[in-house]
């Protein structure tokens, strides 16, 4: 099977997740700067949606990149992924509109987790579809930038309950750990072609 349909697929659904998240965005019913202050909550939780799925987009398009073929289980694993992300809309306006609260500090914990997962979950997929030694395999290696994602989001989720601040300072210092699309797969690609 090939993997045209799988990128344009999730092409789209990254697009579209974008989209309903910028439609949050209010515009203040006052002409003073001032009244912007109003949406800076609702702002940052956007911009910081926006980069969290940006990043996927990024790092997904590069894995696929590598990839030669999909199976049945790669489609899942994507849909998986993507189920996941779909919620970021949800949890975004809800971090937005009530600002540093446990509740929503905890829901985009867990949109971010079960994310982070199922990115595995698909990674491993890919891996084992095209073997051990396929580009792939080698350009995530063990893949320690995911897991320490992973424990990160793990130990936020339960701290957001009472310190949410701190939660969210773990949801940017992840954000900022993938802020670059991972180079491994660029180079090891790079490398076959030279071959």
């Amino acid at each position: 099977m090939t993997k045209g349909r799988l990128e344009a697929f999730s092409d789209g659904v990254f697009a579209i997740i974008i989209t309903i998240m910028v439609l949050d965005l209010r515009v203040p019913h006052s002409t003073s700067l001032t009244a912007l202050r109003g949406l800076l909550p609702v702002f940052l939780s956007y911009v910081m949606s926006f980069l969290y799925v940006g990043v996927y987009w990024n790092n997904h398009h590069h894995l696929l990149h590598a990839a030669e073929r999909v199976d049945g289980r790669i489609l899942w694993a994507n849909l998986h992924l993507l189920f996941w992300l779909s919620l970021a809309p949800f949890t975004t306006a809800w971090l937005g509109e009530n600002g540093i609260a446990p509740g929503p500090v905890a829901m985009y914990g867990i949109m971010l987790l079960f994310a982070g997962i199922a990115y595995f979950i698909l990674t491993k997929a890919l891996i084992s579809q095209h073997g051990a030694e396929s580009n792939i395999a080698r350009s995530i290696g063990k893949d320690r930038k995911g897991l320490v994602s992973l424990v990160v989001y793990s130990v936020s989720l339960p701290v957001a309950l009472v310190r949410p601040v701190v939660s969210c300072a773990g949801y940017v210092l992840v954000l900022v750990l993938w802020l670059l699309p991972d180079p491994r797969i660029e180079r090891r690609l790079d490398k076959s072609a030279q071959v």
